[in-house]
Order: structure tokens, then C-alpha cells, then sequence
């Protein structure tokens, strides 16, 4: 079956660090941009991170730019979002997806497949 999978996720105080994996099967890992999402109680969900597969490029939204890192590892179809100087406002269920097309805008991106995965909950304490 195709899927992926969130790992890592739970509880932190305010100013810690946590990383999310995200296990993918099925499919062809490396071929697929991969980005993070989050939803938190009464909000919408937003995209949080994206990292491209043809070049490793990033994405970030500005609320955690300078806090998150988004990596993969093509070899273990994994990939990561380190979290640092976490807040009570990063508390979410997050989601990872094999498509990053709606963060991004670009609806003509071949290198997508909507997978997503079960949630993760993260949350911070103060």
C-alpha cells in the first residue's frame, strides 16, 4: 500500500526542540516533494515546510523560518522537520504529504502525489 507515516511527535516545553519523521512505502520516495502541514484546534490548515525532489530545495512559511529545518533521505524514503524554540502556538496535529502544490502555488507540478500521512499531534507547553 502506498502511504506515509508520522513519527515523533508529543509533548515539549516552551523554547525545546522536537523532529517529526515521516516514512514513506509504496512508492517511489525520491520522486515526490514532500511537505509538512499542520492544523491546529479552530484553524484551517496551513503548510508549514516543503522540500522539492528534482533539487532539494526548500520552502518555509514565515512563522518558522529560523526555527524548523526540512530534510529527506532519498536512500531511506524518510523525511524530517526539526523543530527548535518551539511555542504554544506550534501546537498542532501535523501532517506529512508527498504533494506540495498547494503551499507552493504551483498546480502544474508533476512531481506530486496526494499521499498524506495520519497526523502526528505536537504540543507545547509554557
Amino acid at each position: 500500500q502506498v502511504q506515509l507515516v508520522e513519527s515523533g511527535g508529543g509533548w515539549v516545553q516552551s523554547g525545546g526542540s522536537l523532529t517529526l519523521s515521516c516514512a514513506a512505502s509504496g512508492f517511489s520516495f525520491h520522486y515526490y516533494d514532500i511537505g509538512w502541514f499542520r492544523q491546529a484546534p479552530g484553524k484551517e490548515r496551513e503548510g508549514v515546510s516543503c522540500i522539492r525532489s528534482r533539487d532539494g530545495s526548500t520552502y518555509y512559511t514565515d512563522s518558522v523560518k529560523g526555527r524548523f529545518t526540512i530534510s529527506r533521505d532519498n536512500a531511506k524514503s524518510v523525511a524530517y522537520l526539526q523543530m527548535t524554540n518551539l511555542g504554544p502556538e506550534d501546537t498542532a496535529v501535523y501532517y506529512c504529504s508527498a504533494d506540495c502544490s498547494s503551499m507552493l502555488g504551483d498546480y502544474l507540478d508533476t512531481d506530486s502525489l496526494d499521499v498524506w500521512g495520519q497526523g502526528i499531534l505536537v504540543t507545547v507547553s509554557s
